[in-house]
């Protein structure tokens, strides 16, 4: 927090309060290297207190918690191109702000209401971690960790690509039945998330890398339109290769253009705006 000129206070999520800064204006960049932070946000004094008013002004009571939420993103943002607070870095730069209703219909093709979603991570043989959502409404009612699925698995061989059945029947057991989930080893999950490389999930999934069940039709589509861009990028690089000429150019390009042309508006990257991927590879970049 600062006033212009002078620093006024800092926090660090580690160490708690730094008194110990270098003279400011500073660079967010050299500050993040030098207290040994992944990302830095700076405010003016009274920022939040604006931040919390324009917040309030535009609030209706018909909103529910998706509209505030996206509410706040939209009053941060301007007060960025503002000045009034800045980051570093701005992984998320340019990509858009997702309407109230591209969010209900996300959150309905991917989990249906009455349903949870798990995310379940192993290693060595041993549940990792485990994430469940289970949804209510527009809403979610319970966020449960892996602390009491653990005990409800019962014994587990230690191969997890048998195992992920066992915490598939502990959380339809305990919480509701599952509409969607995802399970790997957990340093396999990793490497994925940062992968830029067409066909990088569809490949996982096929190979069992990650094991995706049940699968929503809309993460079904996303992973096929993910296979096919990796078979047109592996057809152009062989063609280049074969056809120096070009020849084969214009058949490539119709091929492409007839993958775009199968998705429709049902491509997960038009209904959104942005590619969630891409955009996940960004957050998660270090």
């Amino acid at each position: 927090m600062h006033d212009g000129g002078k620093l006024r206070k800092a926090l660090h999520t580690h160490r708690g309060r730094v008194d110990a800064f270098a003279q400011w204006p500073a660079s967010l960049a050299d500050l993040a290297k030098e207290h040994h932070a992944s990302w830095v946000v700076s405010a003016h004094m009274g920022a939040l207190d604006e931040l919390m008013e324009r917040f309030g002004a535009r609030a209706k009571p018909s909103d529910d918690l998706s509209d505030q939420a996206l509410q706040l993103v939209h009053i941060v943002r301007e007060m960025m191109n503002e000045g009034a607070v800045e980051s570093w870095p701005r992984r998320l730069k340019g990509v858009p702000v997702p309407t109230t209703a591209v969010v209900h219909r996300a959150l309905d093709s991917l989990c249906a209401d009455g349903k949870a979603f798990c995310l379940g991570m192993f290693r060595d043989g041993e549940l990792w971690t485990a994430f469940v959502l289970r949804r209510r409404g527009y809403a979610f009612d319970v966020i449960a960790g892996p602390d009491e699925l653990r005990p409800a698995m019962g014994l587990l061989s230690g191969d997890w690509s048998r195992d992920y059945r066992h915490l598939v029947r502990a959380v339809e057991e305990r919480y509701a039945p599952l509409s969607f989930g995802v399970f790997a080893e957990v340093d396999r999950f990793r490497e994925l998330q940062i992968d830029p490389t067409p066909g990088a999930w569809a490949k996982a999934v096929a190979v069992r890398d990650v094991i995706v069940w049940p699968i929503p039709s809309a993460v079904g589509l996303a992973l096929g339109l993910d296979g096919a861009r990796f078979v047109m990028k592996n057809v152009q690089a062989v063609t280049s290769r074969v056809d120096p000429f070009g020849f084969f150019d214009s058949m490539v390009q119709t091929a492409r253009n007839r993958v775009g042309d199968a998705a429709g508006d049902k491509d997960v990257s038009k209904v959104l705006g942005f590619d969630p991927l891409a955009a996940l590879r960004a957050l998660l970049t270090r």
